[in-house]
């Protein structure tokens, strides 16, 4: 590239750094690279991010493509809509990164947006096996796929990109940080308090306290804006101001329960700035002597007139609504000044009476010290200064409505605390600094000379108030609330500001608690509100949730009482930024790597200081009704961590969790082993664990609340599709386990065959001291069908298992574990009903239609329902025929779920007849301190000599008792290792013979051969060598027949088969004549190492 084209290149702002080049699979290969070399490289120049839905990849187009591209021009469609990926012949199409062409796209942000962004649409970047594998070349793609290769956009974002086009016809109205934020909050926190009840605090606890009572205010409000900036920055916000930021960050348990509060809280305060400009309008009625029915009445009708007035408002849009603020606040600002100009103009004899007498020394210096009376002090003061201070929330309340709440946010709230509270101490050291505490309003009240004075500053200045001390007086600092319409340099100024800030922070309310109203609806975690979640017009207005809110205020108007609400509503609002303090300090405590905010001016530990300040201030301002805040606030804490909402915003909760379990675990593995602390930590090897769910509940049912278990599947076959396959199902067999409230974990590998799958997973399986310690598997009930190498890999894992040193169990049950064949017959009726269901409406859709058209009308409607009839006939067959199916294995579902039923009164039979550890007697024992399996009785089976039973039942009882074991019987077994009956042998014989080699019938040289070509056939001499083993194996058989056919459930001694010494097939017919016929069968072998102890 010359240096002249680049330079026109970095000027071009339309430029994008990369190109998509139309690549011909066909083409010449010289004449590429002689057109490559004549070219220029590609450009690459700089890209903004900040508006990422004008960018698009400019296209630099093979010779004869121009044309194309002019055409698609014409017609005013993009020409990128019209690529594909690939075609399915001959073209492929690429991106060109730094002159390469490929897949990779480049960083961009709408790859990381979420599917519902409003603010661009969200593009789907190509996926690693994309990437990965081979490029195939025969792979059709749809036309709304092309930019995801080339742009990296899917049609997953079509949804998106629809509503996108809807908001770009109508328009948001966004506001900025100033009209947005800084008006709002100046305008929430300025409230009638600071007219006319600033001066009664400031002469109950003088300059100095009454600074630190404005300053104690400010710094919990300048904590939680700290804090809420922190947490603004971290992230888009969207609507929902409080609500959004507690929800997203401590999870919708908090973040539900405060939301309601605080929307409620809203509504409420809208009837209290309603009620508060009512009762001023009401006083100037009373004035002048014009009241229409009584005071209360008053107020009720005037604030009724009032918040119809807001609504309409309110309802007109957030246009109108902006602009009655910015109107409201530019009173609000007149007054304010008008009040400092009055401390400046001369006083007049009237207004010295009532205790003015402008900047005076000696006033400052008798009003700097506190003189609390009527039995005030410094918390009750407090109490009734703060709400003067709430309102910070206000911008963030909108947050769905700002261009930038991230920046918007903490630069508006910050600067709206900074400004008020510098006016509220002007105004407080003024007003301090003209007018005495007390003053009779009597202009005769001057001293004249000679007479005596009680020394106070009014004395200095030449009125005598000293009667004040024994009879109330009507004015000053203490006794009159319109002190600042007396200073001020024009009342009327006074009485409107008062009316601005009532009505500024009514209609402030009004407005966010159903936009806080809407945001919880939309995220269902209520269920039954979704009704309020719907919006309206161009800004999606809440109007439904304006209903509710007109509703709820128009009660507390009725009321008309404040005295007993405003508390209520100040610790409501207390407890939002208690939790946005907390937020922000758990999401530092928790070190999430996605906590990154951009605000860095915060701390941690100022954030819990934050928090613990405004909880202490809820319980100064009014004790009862903090318990009150405390006690609803837990009531929908608990009724949402029931209902358990289906979100997840990756809150720092969350984080925390994986943080504490990761300390525990990390914790664990410096503790050592100890036999006291064993519990079961089993692998069970179900598969998919819907496919074998009574194996998952009997192994559940020792593990839960106790110890590990985790469900492995082992997928076997081509790699690729195995792993694709696994990918794919990981997250829905496990959401399968917790949706059937099974505390299990689902794991699975792609291996080359089943035994080096589960060989895997019993080396790598678990994490630190959470590994599994034992093996449960189903019994093999095919092994005489399934080839060789099945048997071969099923006896190998039994093997494998005692090798890593874990427990085996083995479970059987009649009718086998395995339920695939009902889940496909259940899946095929669901479909049938599908299809019958979709037929049906397509008949009655059809049959209007047709029944206009005369008579072909009414021969297509006949043909068509012959068809139809014809389908349902078939359908319905298949359905006939599938019922057959369900009803067959209607044995197979019901023993399925026999583990999940409760146990009626029963036995569990343990034949304990090797000593393994102690697994044997401790798994029936975990059962029986279970729900379902508390009726059964444990049985104790063991072998022994005839001349000593009562001397073994004694040592065994001994035993179990040291253990703490309780039992109902042991029976001592001493006739094990007698010889069969001839029917059992013959059986055991019949059931072995397919697998037979026979060698000792053949000369040497056929059975060597026969050795070679069937290593896995029983020999003669393994069989001799192990008759006295199978004797017992059959034998044990007719005793369980004799003794435990009634169980609810056996318990048995697994046998151990050598390694090398005991073929697989004699193995499995061993397990088979063991547990055949009997009720369910655990055979259990533990590691032997102790799993039970009788120290302390």
């Amino acid at each position: 590239m010359s240096m002249n084209n680049a330079s026109n290149v970095f000027l071009d702002p339309n430029a994008n750094r990369f190109q998509v080049n139309i690549i011909n699979e066909d083409h010449d290969n010289n004449e590429t690279t002689q057109e490559d070399v004549g070219s220029d490289p590609p450009h690459y120049e700089e890209t903004s991010f900040t508006d990422e839905t004008h960018n698009r990849l400019r296209i630099s187009y093979r010779p004869g493509k121009r044309e194309l591209h002019d055409n698609f021009r014409q017609n005013g469609e993009k020409p990128e809509a019209s690529l594909h990926p690939y075609d399915t012949h001959s073209k492929m199409y690429y991106l060109q990164t730094f002159g390469h062409n490929t897949m990779d796209p480049v960083p961009k942000i709408d790859y990381y947006r979420n599917t519902g962004s409003v603010s661009g649409n969200k593009l789907n970047r190509p996926s690693l096996l994309e990437i990965h594998e081979q490029l195939a070349k025969n792979i059709a793609v749809s036309t709304g796929s092309v930019e995801r290769v080339a742009n990296g956009e899917s049609s997953a974002g079509d949804e998106t990109a629809a509503s996108k086009e809807e908001e770009n016809k109508t328009g948001f109205v966004k506001f900025g940080w100033v009209k947005g934020v800084l008006v709002r909050c100046m305008l929430n926190i300025w409230g009638v308090m600071l007219f006319i009840r600033l001066s009664w605090i400031v002469g109950q606890a003088g300059i100095g306290l009454g600074i630190i009572v404005i300053a104690l205010s400010v710094v919990v409000t300048t904590l939680t804006g700290i804090s809420m900036s922190a947490i603004c920055t971290n992230g888009v916000v969207r609507g929902g101001g409080a609500y959004y930021l507690i929800s997203r960050s401590l999870g919708p348990e908090f973040g539900g329960s405060i939301g309601l509060i605080f929307a409620f809280a809203n509504a409420v305060a809208v009837a209290m700035y309603v009620v508060g400009f009512a009762e001023t309008v009401v006083e100037l009625l009373k004035e002048s002597d014009t009241l229409m029915v009584d005071e209360c009445n008053d107020i009720r009708i005037i604030g009724t007139i009032t918040v119809v007035c807001l609504l309409g408002i309110s309802v007109a849009g957030m246009e109108w609504e902006a602009k009655a603020q910015v109107i409201l606040l530019i009173v609000l600002l007149v007054a304010i000044v008008n009040f400092f100009i009055g401390t400046v103009i001369p006083t007049n004899t009237e207004k010295k009476a009532r205790g003015f007498f402008n900047y005076q020394a000696s006033i400052f210096a008798e009003n700097f010290g506190p003189d609390f009376r009527s039995g005030e002090g410094f918390f009750s003061v407090f109490a009734i200064f703060f709400p003067a201070a709430t309102g910070i929330l206000a911008g963030a309340n909108i947050s769905g409505d700002l261009k930038d709440p991230q920046s918007a946010i903490p630069q508006g709230t910050m600067l709206a605390i900074l400004i008020t509270a510098i006016v509220y101490i002007a105004v407080a050291i003024c007003a301090a600094s003209c007018v005495v505490r007390d003053a009779t309003g009597n202009v005769n009240d001057t001293i004249v000379p000679g007479m005596s004075c009680n020394g106070s500053s009014a004395c200095g200045l030449g009125y005598d108030f000293s009667r004040c001390a024994s009879q109330p007086c009507d004015y000053g600092l203490m006794n009159n609330f319109q002190v600042m319409s007396m200073v001020s340099g024009f009342g009327p100024l006074i009485t409107a500001g008062i009316f601005s800030a009532t009505l500024s922070s009514a209609l402030a309310s009004l407005v966010s608690a159903p936009k806080v109203f809407q945001a919880l609806c939309k995220d269902n975690v209520y269920k039954g509100l979704e009704f309020f979640a719907k919006g309206y017009g161009k800004n999606n207005e809440p109007i439904r949730g304006y209903v509710l809110t007109f509703a709820i205020a128009m009660a507390f108007i009725l009321i008309a009482e404040l005295n007993t609400i405003a508390p209520i509503i100040s610790n409501f609002f207390l407890a939002s930024y208690a939790l946005i303090n907390f937020s922000c300090f758990h999401a530092s405590y928790a070190k999430s790597p996605g906590w990154r905010p951009a605000f860095r001016y915060y701390n941690m530990w100022v954030s819990l200081f934050g928090a613990l300040l405004c909880c202490g201030v809820m319980f100064v301002i009014n004790w009862w009704a903090a318990l009150i805040t405390y006690a609803i606030e837990l009531f929908l804490y608990i009724y949402v961590t029931y209902k358990k909402p289906e979100v997840n915003w990756g809150s720092s909760t969350q984080a925390l969790y994986f943080v504490n379990a990761l300390d525990s675990a990390l914790a664990l593995t410096t503790v050592e082993d100890h036999v006291k602390n064993f519990r079961p930590q089993c692998l069970a090897l179900t598969g998919a664990p819907m496919v074998r769910p009574a194996l998952l509940d009997i192994t559940h049912a020792f593990t839960k609340n106790n110890g590990l278990c985790i469900c492995c599947e082992v997928y076997t076959g081509p790699r690729k599709l195995c792993v694709k396959e696994m990918n794919s199902g990981m997250e829905k067999k496990q959401a399968w386990l917790t949706k059937n409230k099974r505390k299990a974990f689902y794991a699975a590998v792609a291996a080359d065959s089943f035994r080096d799958g589960v060989k895997s997973l019993l080396q790598a399986s678990g994490l630190g001291r959470m590994k599994p310690n034992t093996l449960v598997i189903g019994f093999k009930k095919d092994w005489r069908s399934a080839p060789a190498t099945q048997v071969e890999n099923y006896v190998g894992i039994i093997h494998d298992a005692f090798d890593f040193e874990l427990g085996v169990i083995i479970i059987r049950i009649s009718q086998g574990f395995d339920i695939s064949q009902v889940l496909q017959v259940q899946e095929e009726l669901e479909k049938l009903e599908q299809e019958r269901l979709a037929l049906e409406a397509t008949i009655k859709e059809n049959d209007f239609e047709e029944g206009k058209r005369g008579i072909c009308g009414f021969f297509k409607k006949a043909s068509t329902l012959n068809i139809s009839k014809h389908e349902t006939k078939e359908s319905t067959i298949n359905t006939i025929q599938s019922m057959h199916v369900g009803e067959f294995n209607q044995r197979l579902l019901e023993a399925s779920t026999q583990f999940k039923k409760k146990q009626g009164k029963g036995t569990i039979d343990i034949w304990w007849l090797f000593d393994d550890g102690g697994l044997t007697i401790l798994i029936p024992y975990i059962l029986t301190i279970r729900k379902k399996w508390k009726n059964c009785k444990l049985r104790i089976f063991t072998g022994g000599k005839v001349n000593r039973i009562e001397e073994e039942k004694l040592v065994m009882a001994s035993l179990l008792s040291k253990f703490r074991i309780k039992f109902a019987d042991i029976n001592i077994i001493c006739d094990i290792n007698i010889k069969p009956n001839k029917e059992s042998w013959k059986f055991f014989e019949e059931m072995i013979e397919p697998y037979r080699l026979h060698e000792s019938c053949k000369d040497m040289t056929t059975a060597e051969k026969l050795k070679r070509e069937t290593p896995w056939k029983i020999t003669d001499a393994e069989l001799e060598a192990f008759k006295e083993k199978s004797y017992r194996q059959v034998r044990l058989n007719e005793l369980l027949q004799e003794h435990s056919r009634a169980a609810n459930l056996i318990v048995l001694s697994l046998p151990v088969a050598r390694k090398g010494a005991v073929s697989d097939y004699l193995y499995m017919a061993w397990l088979e004549i063991l547990s055949k016929n009997l009720p369910p069968v655990l055979m259990v072998r533990g590691n032997h190492k102790n799993v039970l102890t009788f120290y302390s």
